[in-house]
């Protein structure tokens, strides 16, 4: 009759053959022997609590309304207004002097776009058109009137002027807005819309 432990370890090495199960033994030896020999600097000093955290009490803030003050708005000058808009202002023209006639008598526009100065000549050509509707009583000088709103009183009298006006403002704002280099092609374009302009109002001023 065998013994028990022969019987319990052929019922092991059924299950687990018994080469691993040397290994596992020889395992759990070398844990044991850690855990021991490391003792107690494996064993928590402390548990772990559990903490509750209690929502704080908030303390209502008092908040005060001052009433607001207001101030009254400042309104600029036409002039500024309009620069502010990105838009430059149409020349004022100057009263108009009574000069004598002579023979080959040039124009001021005509004697700057002669030395070069076309800019300087457009602007004059602009203003000898504003000039213009200003004698003939279609607009009324305003300092600070923009192109485009000389454009719209002239049209609501004279609706024939509209073309010529709006193609004169953008030639003068291209040129003293947008500071592109003038040329004696500006300063011949504004020249033809002035005979243009002067050539519309007299026959509207024929037929009335």
């Amino acid at each position: 009759m065998s013994r028990w432990w022969t019987e319990a370890v052929a019922a092991l090495g059924d299950v687990v053959p018994l080469p691993l199960a040397a290994l596992l033994l020889l395992l759990a030896a070398l844990l044991a022997a850690l855990a021991w020999y490391f003792f107690p600097a494996w064993v928590p000093r402390r548990l772990p609590r559990p903490r509750l955290r209690l929502p704080r009490p908030r303390r209502p803030r008092l908040r005060l309304r001052l009433p607001r003050l207001r101030l009254p708005r400042l309104r600029l000058p036409r002039r500024r207004r309009a620069a502010r808009l990105g838009e430059p202002a149409v020349p004022v023209p100057a009263p108009r002097t009574p000069e004598p006639a002579a023979p080959g008598h040039a124009s001021l526009a005509d004697r700057l776009a002669a030395e070069g100065r076309y800019a300087e000549a457009v602007r004059e050509r602009l203003r000898d058109m504003v000039r213009a509707l200003v004698d003939r009583q279609v607009v009324e000088p305003r300092p600070g009137m923009t192109v485009t709103e000389l454009t719209t009183v002239a049209a609501r009298v004279r609706p024939e002027v509209r073309p010529t006006l709006h193609a004169a403002g953008t030639i003068f704002s291209d040129l003293w807005y947008a500071q592109r280099p003038a040329t004696p092609e500006h300063d011949r374009r504004m020249r033809d819309l002035a005979t243009d302009l002067h050539r519309e109002l007299a026959e509207d001023g024929e037929r009335r």
